[in-house]
């Protein structure tokens, strides 16, 4: 007997990332913590994102709330691991994506940090291993310093190495970074509050909680059935573009799920058991997500939300995303901060859109605009829409 697989119609799935992805201000949260339970997982690259991606899905957005579960609940984590990518995740949610990502990552940084150390310095594990204690021990001491103060009680890592020798962009930095990362990765050591505003990149450390270690195999079985949950339904692809994981991985996982086999518009996909009811159509909301927000950065294929038409205006050279502006669970436009802080903005569509999105998307940035205050940002990934915008 021949079963006919569940559809899922583009409509479909908007109204679902409407709903779950808070992109409606009858969805918006209350807490950081809720916005980051809906998205799995925030890009955290540029940290202005995690401040801009929590204050466009909340009711009352404060970065005092952020801070406190950043900082001192620790409710939310800081980690590199999907793609070799910051994000910001829910604390009890930190054990499986470091037993389902980041410890890969972990391993590929220290071994080729250990290369350039061995080959340059003529250091060792042994050398590595002992100076990652000395590092835990001064930071235990010190509660909380930038790598300029750790270097400082820890002069090793003040020595240098050349990368790029040879090149025009040849350059000879102190170890400290890269080192400071490997253990950051290796959830040895934490960032702390920036120097500065929200906005700032330049952390102080201190010394990581341990996480409880997973086995890997079920760690990314969790992960895909969170990831189905958030960004559900989904091809293989999407998934496996998401993680970073090879193939066999992305499959093994999904085997290990609950997820049942369903057709999209552009092909096969999976969904869980849970989703095959259509949800009903959300209230309509104009929502303005920051460069790297996790909602268009959840997919490989975006066809759904996003007309390829607009992405070479979107996207920079390496598939980052900018600014845009949502409606109705599809980006309809684009947006920039100008120096004297105002949220300039740009419709690519009059399609599918009234009057009342018009006013929609005009308070949406006065309320963003708001959220700056005297805060100025630039992506670090600029594309060709947020530059002409913010000019």
């Amino acid at each position: 007997m021949t079963h006919t697989r569940p559809k899922f119609t583009d409509e479909q799935r908007r109204r679902r990332l409407t709903t779950r992805h808070l992109l409606t201000p009858a969805a918006r949260a209350t807490t950081p913590e809720q916005v980051t339970e809906a998205l799995l997982a925030l890009h955290a690259t540029d940290p202005a994102s995690v401040y801009l991606t929590m204050a466009a899905r909340m009711a009352d957005p404060s970065a005092a709330e952020l801070e406190r579960a950043l900082y001192e609940d620790h409710s939310l984590v800081r980690m590199l691991c999907m793609r070799r990518t910051m994000f910001v995740v829910p604390r009890e949610l930190a054990p499986v994506v470091d037993a389902s990502t980041a410890r890969t990552v972990a391993a590929r940084e220290r071994k080729k940090l250990l290369k350039d150390l061995n080959d340059q310095l003529g250091h060792d594990e042994a050398w590595f291993a002992a100076t990652q204690q000395t590092v835990l021990t001064a930071l235990s001491g010190l509660g909380e310093a930038t790598a300029a103060q750790i270097a400082d009680a820890v002069p090793e890592l003040k020595a240098k190495i050349v990368m790029a020798e040879g090149k025009p962009y040849e350059a000879r930095p102190r170890i400290t970074s890269r080192f400071l990362g490997v253990m950051a990765a290796e959830s040895r050591i934490r960032r702390g509050r920036p120097l500065g505003t929200w906005a700032s990149s330049q952390y102080r450390w201190t010394v990581a909680e341990p996480h409880p270690d997973l086995p890997a195999d079920e760690a990314k079985a969790e992960l895909a059935t969170r990831y189905l949950t958030a960004f559900g339904p989904s091809t293989t692809e999407d998934l496996k573009w998401w993680t970073g994981w090879t193939l066999t991985d992305t499959r093994k996982a999904l085997a290990h799920t609950s997820a049942i086999e369903v057709d999209l518009a552009h092909g096969p996909g999976h969904a869980l058991p849970e989703d095959l009811n259509t949800p009903a159509a959300p209230e309509p909301g104009a929502t303005l997500l920051p460069a790297l927000d996790p909602t268009p950065m959840g997919w490989r294929h975006r066809d759904w939300y996003l007309d390829p038409a607009h992405v070479p205006e979107l996207f920079d050279a390496y598939g980052n995303i900018g600014p845009t502006i949502w409606w109705n669970g599809r980006i309809v436009g684009g947006w920039g901060q100008r120096p004297d802080g105002e949220i300039a903005t740009e419709l690519f569509t009059t399609k599918g859109l009234d009057r009342e999105a018009g006013k929609a998307v005009t308070a949406e940035a006065a309320r963003l605009a708001a959220f700056f205050g005297d805060i100025r940002i630039r992506p670090s990934f600029r594309t060709p829409l947020e530059r002409r915008l913010a000019a």
